[in-house]
């Protein structure tokens, strides 16, 4: 899945600018929550993976580039 970057509407016509791009909005349950609970939220990002809490989506999300992502996994399941 790759990620589509853009020059952020702020920068200058002429000028070496920082790029922006969207990040995909499904997020889901994590199969390891319990039914009807309050739960981290995960979702697919390209390389890499991001947790939110379901109960304040609009928070924010903490991304994880997919090494990190990798050691977390095998930490949680081991």
């Amino acid at each position: 899945m790759p990620t589509d970057f853009r020059k952020s509407s702020h920068s200058g016509r002429d000028q070496d600018c920082v790029e922006v791009a969207h990040l995909p909005t499904d997020f889901r349950k994590s199969s390891h929550s319990g039914a009807g609970q309050n739960c981290v939220e995960v979702a697919d990002l390209p390389s890499a993976a991001a947790i939110r809490d379901s109960r304040h989506p609009d928070a924010g999300h903490l991304p994880f580039p997919a090494a990190e992502w990798s050691v977390f996994l095998r930490a949680a399941r081991g």
